[in-house]
């Protein structure tokens, strides 16, 4: 298991986020199966200063649903980087990762340091 930390501090959340799933997948390494876990654990620091280009902090909207009729709750990009900024990169990552049983124990191997 090899570990790497990777400092978000100015850089965009979509190229970060693909960083961090061809490692967590361990595409880097020369023993990559695409039926294992991979074994590489990441871990990010300064999420909060993470960038985003265009008008993105502004208008890009995260969605959330109970299951319950009427229970649809979304905020917008900024809200959610100054109360969760971790979910932020999670939902990025977990987007960019295949869809199989193996995503969630990927994800798992994902450290997001909170700042201070």
């Amino acid at each position: 298991m090899t570990d790497h930390i990777i400092d978000a501090k100015s850089k965009p959340l979509g190229r970060l986020a693909s960083q961090i799933a061809l490692l967590l997948q361990g595409k880097n390494l020369p023993s990559y199966e695409p039926n294992k876990i991979g074994g590489n654990r990441v871990i990010v620091k300064n999420i909060k200063q993470l960038k985003v280009t265009g008008d993105k902090a502004s208008q890009k909207v995260y969605y959330r649903h109970s299951g319950k009729p009427g229970h649809l709750k979304q905020k917008k990009f900024r809200e959610v980087l100054q109360e969760t900024p971790e979910r932020i990169l999670l939902s990025a990552v977990k987007g960019m990762l295949p869809r199989n049983k193996l995503r969630n124990e990927r994800l798992k191997l994902l450290i997001i340091e909170k700042d201070g």
